[in-house]
């Protein structure tokens, strides 16, 4: 397993705009169509690497706890397909079923908006205010596979608290930690 950190691409950067099929529904789902009325969150995530199937209910429960108040939540899987078939549309499909994601899980195969997002690795999270200005890159928290501590999502969390109350956000922003986004050749 690949140890690959975030990018951390400068705050106030405007969210890229794209329209990837959702998995589940086989529509195509725009930022537009996913922005909350307080913030949004992207997270670049997968169906095979231990990083995400370490937080995954996290994930799930971060969802929940914060879309009746305003925050958009979105899934993108960027890795390829054909070197990866476990992280492609059917199994992608399968995965946010049994993890009852409450979000869009949606695919990138031209990897493009991946790279708009600077996206590196899997999970790589971006928040984005209600302006769609990013205020927050980074980790979910400091759990990762076999470290033994916790997974609470507690960074994620004091960034979309402060985005909600109005407050500065979290001046220690730390990269996340996962495996490499799959790129194509």
């Amino acid at each position: 397993m690949s140890r690959t950190s975030s990018s951390m691409p400068d705050l106030g950067t405007t969210a890229p705009g794209f329209s990837l099929t959702d998995t589940v529904s086989g529509e195509f789902r725009s930022l537009d169509d996913l922005v909350g009325d307080m913030g949004t969150v992207v997270m670049f995530i997968c169906n095979h690497c231990p990083f995400v199937l370490h937080v995954n209910k996290e994930l799930v429960q971060l969802a929940n706890d914060y879309t009746d108040k305003g925050i958009g939540f979105v899934a993108i899987s960027a890795n390829d397909a054909i070197t990866h078939p476990e992280d492609g549309p059917e199994k992608m499909k399968e995965q946010a079923a049994a993890m009852q994601y409450p979000f869009p899980y949606l695919y990138d195969k031209s990897q493009d908006v991946a790279k708009d997002f600077k996206a590196a690795c899997t999970p790589d999270f971006f928040v984005y205010n209600s302006a769609l200005e990013l205020v927050y890159r980074g980790q979910l928290d400091g759990s990762r596979p076999g470290n033994d501590i916790p997974v609470t999502g507690k960074d994620l969390r004091a960034a979309l608290d402060a985005l909600l109350k109005g407050r500065p956000m979290p001046t220690d922003q730390y990269p996340s930690i996962g495996c490499n986004i799959k790129w194509r050749d």
